[in-house]
């Protein structure tokens, strides 16, 4: 059973169920706009006014939809008002249980929706309620079929990545999760969920200064390099800092530096070492990643407010406005120091010939032999010593 309480006829209003509750303002009329697409990656605390404005106008004037599982309704007025871009509606539905998603009001508005913003809170609830339901389901099809844009902070930028931190078990420190790698609390997952191609071997983390979430982003590197054997990625933001992806995957990082000290951070194992894996990964052991201090590459790009400092996630190793460092962990230690650009003297090329004789075999990038499997990243050995990395492995007879 459902009321609705107008607050300003024709511009405000609330409606209640034992679910979730709504909170609307403005016209309730569908837009139906052509979105432009785009994410929009939010380290938490207070919002960047600056990438908010870069993310509604990303809706074109239509439908923004604000999802969450607690809170109310402090993004209407901020997003409807207070930045200055018209959009034709703004909408809070707070989730109160996993029930919801089945709640067909909830549906219709996602299906309406030209862009979505994912509030920030617990990410368990946000995997726990919507996961394998119509919620991602219709968020999918949304982003690929409508160029809907989403973006979220906190909890809500968390969860983005293809693989992501479900704090299934509550939160894990750097220092745990450096001291010990298989911490029952690292729940880093890769179930499907919210589908962002470019994000695919992504992990992403949040409030990157407060407390330090450096140590443990490495580890969840590290795990998924080691469990999954794929080339792992990073993106972490700073709180009061947001990365915003175009449609062309350049990813532009907003805040207030130099008045700030706001850092967006993307990181990735390092492919100069065709074979990098941790020295040490084991339980209850402290984490040893060092391949000659060059474990990781990071590309440290300040926040500012025109967005001028950018990377670009064709390569990821295109950038304007940051620098590079070297990660690496000795013993449950993390060190950075100053590095160099990132290049990987091993191409990737598009087609393998299975049946040459040169071939001596198929490894993942932890140097484990493994099958060949199609489209996805592999690195293959020949008898006279070179190394191919194969990023798009297609078999060619």
């Amino acid at each position: 059973m459902k009321c609705l309480l107008i607050a300003f006829i024709g511009v405000s209003m609330c409606a209640f169920s034992q679910n979730y509750t709504s909170y609307f303002t403005g016209n309730s009329t569908d837009s139906q706009q052509s979105a432009n697409g785009g994410i929009c990656l939010m380290g938490g605390a207070t919002e960047d006014d600056n990438a908010m404005k870069w993310f509604l106008e990303r809706a074109n004037g239509g439908d923004v939809l604000v999802i969450r599982a607690s809170g109310s309704d402090g993004y209407n007025d901020y997003f409807y008002t207070d930045l200055g871009i018209p959009v034709n509606s703004v909408e809070t539905i707070v989730f109160h249980n996993a029930s919801a998603a089945n709640e067909s009001y909830i549906h219709e508005k996602i299906e309406r929706a030209e862009a979505i913003w994912i509030a920030g809170g617990n990410q368990w609830n946000y995997v726990s309620f919507w996961r394998a339901t119509a919620i991602d389901s219709l968020i999918n099809a949304g982003i690929q079929n409508r160029n809907m844009a989403i973006g979220g902070t906190s909890a809500g930028m968390a969860i983005l990545g293809g693989y992501y931190f479900s704090a299934q078990y509550g939160t894990v420190s750097s220092a745990e999760a450096l001291a010990n790698p298989f911490d029952a609390d690292i729940t880093v997952d890769n179930a499907p969920f919210i589908d962002l191609p470019i994000l695919q071997e992504v992990v992403t983390d949040t409030h990157y200064d407060d407390p330090d979430r450096k140590g443990r982003h490495v580890v969840f590197l590290a795990r998924m390099l080691h469990d999954d054997g794929i080339s792992a990625k990073g993106i972490a933001c700073d709180e009061y800092t947001a990365v915003c992806i175009d449609e062309n995957n350049m990813a532009a990082v907003y805040g207030e530096y130099p008045d700030y000290g706001d850092y967006a951070y993307f990181l990735q194992v390092n492919c100069e070492y065709p074979f990098n894996a941790p020295e040490t990964i084991e339980a209850n052991t402290p984490l040893t990643w060092n391949v000659s201090g060059e474990a990781l590459k990071v590309y440290l790009a300040p926040g500012t407010v025109d967005g001028s400092v950018q990377f670009d996630l064709n390569n990821w190793r295109d950038g304007v406005g940051g620098i590079w460092k070297n990660w690496y962990v000795n013993n449950g230690t993390l060190i950075q120091q100053n590095g160099a650009q990132i290049d990987c003297s091993v191409e990737s090329v598009d087609a393998i010939n299975l049946d040459d004789p040169e071939i001596i075999g198929f490894y993942d990038v932890m140097g484990r032999k493994v099958d060949f499997i199609p489209n996805r990243m592999v690195l293959i050995r020949y008898a006279n010593g070179r190394v191919e990395r194969h990023l798009k492995s297609i078999y060619s007879p």
